[in-house]
């Protein structure tokens, strides 16, 4: 068995960060001690720097199958890797999108030779297929996703008997995006003749409005039924009233905020345009700051990216045909990192809110916590390191991001996946696969 030994880094877990020597053998943490002495394979200093639990982001687009030419699983778990993400799950609208159980588990084989971090894939959810979402084995799938708004794809679910019969008999955790679909058809209506529009019109296309009533009734829904429901990537301070604070453990009903909706507001789209239109869109500052503040009392509970790559040349066309979603899982934990540094947020809260919490909420087995006996899932940061996010250093397929041109402190200097030290110092040094996620379910 190999045996790996970091020492004297700042190990941060459950809330706690103290000076620790950590064992790696095999694929698990086998010892955590202000010293340990060892006769190891290979001793790594970590003075100065940080070692977290690996992120576990929940909400990422790889685009494979059917989209390849912009994303797919190798190309963003690499990029992922970078990022220190040891975990991803991906959404369902590829092309054919993963509505049936078939489908879906070709996505599975796909990933356990491609993909170099672990993973998971949701169940897609249409107005046709209840009888095939039904059959989801809750044991080894993180979860049954329902767009309740259009986005990118053909998977709308509108149908109210149909969203009454999947919140009734589903009996897994259920995911939803949330955007009312004729509150954005009747805004665009309104605008799409404007002879200049643009990306800054789409917070009021896509709006606060859309938003809300679509979430409430995801919410009254899960209510009603007793469903285990997540909102993902809450987008405006008008839907925080719907969630509860306090552990996740206690709650049927939970919250995403993704770090673009932490990070930018409406006066980004002058710079920015097409390359920040995302659905939910971006909104105000007063979103943005609601939005954190959720994020500190424990109403939005976990915090992802909604990592959407599209080409460049896509994102350059006019506003109505240039497609929504930006590229982010690389640099989500430099953005994160940003606030540390800002006063904005501990480094205890980050890992809780990045890895712990998610671990909780899907109850993924052995992982997101630095706990003797989980799996080895680890990363290692250099706090204070700056860096300038630069094009020639994005590991996204699609080229680009939209932090190009801006600095940032904090860089990723190691990542673990079960044990297997697979990036160091900007390279990928190892790309043997990494394993399908599990869920300790009752």
């Amino acid at each position: 068995m190999a045996k790996i030994l970091i020492k004297n880094g700042l190990v941060i877990n459950r809330g706690v960060s103290s000076h620790q020597d950590v064992l790696i053998v095999d694929d698990r943490i086998e010892k955590i001690a202000p010293e340990i002495t060892q006769n190891v394979d290979q001793e790594i200093d970590a003075t100065g720097q940080w070692v977290m639990p690996g992120i576990i982001d929940d909400q990422v687009h790889f685009r494979e199958p059917g989209l390849t030419y912009k994303a797919d699983i190798a190309s963003e778990s690499r990029a992922a890797l970078a990022g220190g993400v040891t975990g991803f799950m991906e959404m369902p609208n590829t092309k054919p999108s993963a509505l049936t159980q078939e489908l879906l588990e070709d996505k599975y084989v796909t990933a356990s030779s491609s993909a170099i971090t672990n993973y998971s894939f949701f169940m897609g959810a249409s107005n046709e297929n209840i009888e095939e979402v039904l059959k989801t084995n809750y044991k080894n799938v993180c979860g049954v996703k329902v767009f309740m708004g259009s986005s990118t794809g053909n998977m709308l679910v509108d149908d109210e008997q149909v969203l009454n019969s999947i919140f009734s008999k589903v009996d897994m955790l259920i995911a939803t995006h949330c955007e009312d679909e004729q509150t954005i058809r009747d805004n665009m209506s309104l605008y799409e003749s404007l002879p200049k529009l643009h990306a800054g019109y789409h917070p009021v296309i896509r709006s606060r409005e859309g938003c809300l009533r679509s979430s409430g009734l995801a919410v009254s829904l899960a209510k009603e039924h007793g469903t285990r429901l997540h909102v993902l990537h809450i987008s405006t301070k008008d839907e925080l009233f719907l969630f509860e604070p306090g552990p996740v453990k206690d709650k049927l009903i939970t919250a995403e905020a993704c770090v673009h909706h932490l990070f930018f507001n409406d006066t980004y789209y002058e710079e920015l345009g097409n390359k920040i239109k995302c659905n939910p869109a971006i909104k105000s500052e007063d979103d943005r700051a609601a939005i954190w503040q959720a994020v500190l009392d424990d109403r939005i509970d976990v915090i992802a990216t909604d990592h959407a790559p599209h080409t460049m040349e896509e994102k350059e066309r006019p506003y109505l045909k240039a497609p929504s979603g930006l590229p982010l899982v690389q640099h989500s934990l430099l953005i994160m990192l940003d606030f540390y540094h800002k006063g904005m947020i501990t480094k205890e809260r980050i890992a809780e809110k990045m890895s712990h919490a998610v671990a909780d909420l899907f109850a993924i087995e052995d992982r997101g916590y630095l706990d003797e006996g989980m799996k080895a899932d680890i990363l290692i940061c250099d706090p204070e390191k700056q860096q300038l996010i630069q094009r020639e250093d994005v590991r996204y397929k699609c080229g680009w991001s939209p932090l190009e041109g801006m600095t940032f402190k904090g860089e990723v200097t190691h990542t673990f996946v079960n044990g297997v030290l697979k990036y160091q110092n900007r390279k990928i040094i190892n790309e043997t696969a990494g394993e399908r996620m599990t869920f300790s379910r009752s």
